[in-house]
């Protein structure tokens, strides 16, 4: 007889499962469900090698051989990727009346339009990586930016799940993000808009909401939160998904440490937002709001706002 009751166990937790199974409509067993973490992993460790590949490819790998490299990786990996996409498609399509064959060409079409969209994913992510070594005065080279910066770690991975989000492959794009989340503390939501030249430095506790939209050639320091305000719910009492709720922060707008900015509001070209700052008001172009001045502000009227923040010259 077992120690453990290792038999009572593994039957009391088929139980659970079975119950929980029965509560979610989910009966249907017959194939993988959900798609795999691992799996994903593992091919996005391969598009960040095809999109650089003597940078974060093998070391062994040379330049007479780096387009054989790229090939074979790719096809390997798109591969993986179409078999992901199909699970996941399937999951959203159970109980309904779309046939097999109709979501694994939906499926085959989003992995061929997701291959055909690298280029242009390498050349965005070429203007995140002159960003980072532009702005950082202890950055000695681009590579050096590449190989360990946590901020352009989490712009490839956000770069990959925004394009898999567009294509309408939301659990992978989710997967994508979160495995950056976990790697370097910037939690960037895939459905977030992000243009060129982006720049987040150092990047721990960063957070960064699904319907903020971020303009070209913006810094990012550590701790600041682009989120909600506020979570209106249903007449069901359940919270209401998919509305305009972020910050949108236009073209050269620096943030730096510990900001927080919720709520859709508008952060104006050029504007400089202060360390440990509140905002939940839009913020005019060229604005400097510091910390001291809206505290200043806070004590004579009761309350602060942006509104007054103190112009650049």
């Amino acid at each position: 007889m077992s120690t453990f009751d290792i038999p009572e166990i593994v039957k009391q937790l088929r139980q659970v499962r079975d119950q929980w199974r029965e509560k979610q409509n989910r009966t249907d067993t017959e194939y993988r469900e959900f798609p795999s973490r691992d799996a994903i992993a593992r091919a996005v460790e391969s598009f960040k090698g095809v999109l650089f590949p003597l940078r974060l490819g093998p070391p062994e790998l040379r330049h007479a051989t780096e387009d054989f490299y790229v090939g074979h990786t790719l096809d390997s990996a798109l591969q993986t990727l179409l078999a992901q996409a199909r699970i996941e498609l399937h999951y959203r399509q159970r109980g309904s009346a779309v046939g097999v064959q109709e979501v694994d060409a939906q499926a085959t079409n989003a992995v061929h339009q997701f291959a055909h969209s690298l280029p242009q994913l390498r050349q965005l992510l070429d203007t995140d990586v002159l960003a980072a070594f532009q702005g950082d005065p202890a950055a000695r080279s681009v590579d050096e930016v590449v190989l360990s910066y946590p901020g352009v770690l989490a712009l490839i991975h956000h770069r990959i799940a925004h394009t898999l989000y567009r294509l309408e492959l939301p659990l992978l794009a989710r997967i994508v993000s979160e495995l950056a989340h976990s790697q370097t503390g910037i939690d960037i939501h895939p459905g977030a808009q992000i243009a060129s030249g982006c720049f987040i430095d150092h990047g721990t506790g960063v957070v960064i909401g699904e319907t903020a939209q971020i303009g070209s050639n913006v810094r990012i320091y550590q701790a600041v939160t682009l989120g909600a305000k506020r979570f209106p719910k249903d007449e069901q009492g359940h919270l209401q998904k998919g509305w305009a709720r972020h910050p949108i922060v236009q073209d050269d707008v620096v943030i730096y440490a510990g900001a927080t900015i919720l709520g859709r509001v508008t952060i104006g070209q050029g504007a400089v937002i202060g360390g440990n700052v509140w905002i939940t008001d839009d913020v005019p172009s060229g604005t400097h709001v510091s910390q001291a001045r809206l505290q200043k502000d806070a004590d004579a009227t009761g309350s602060s706002t942006v509104s007054e923040a103190r112009v650049a010259a």
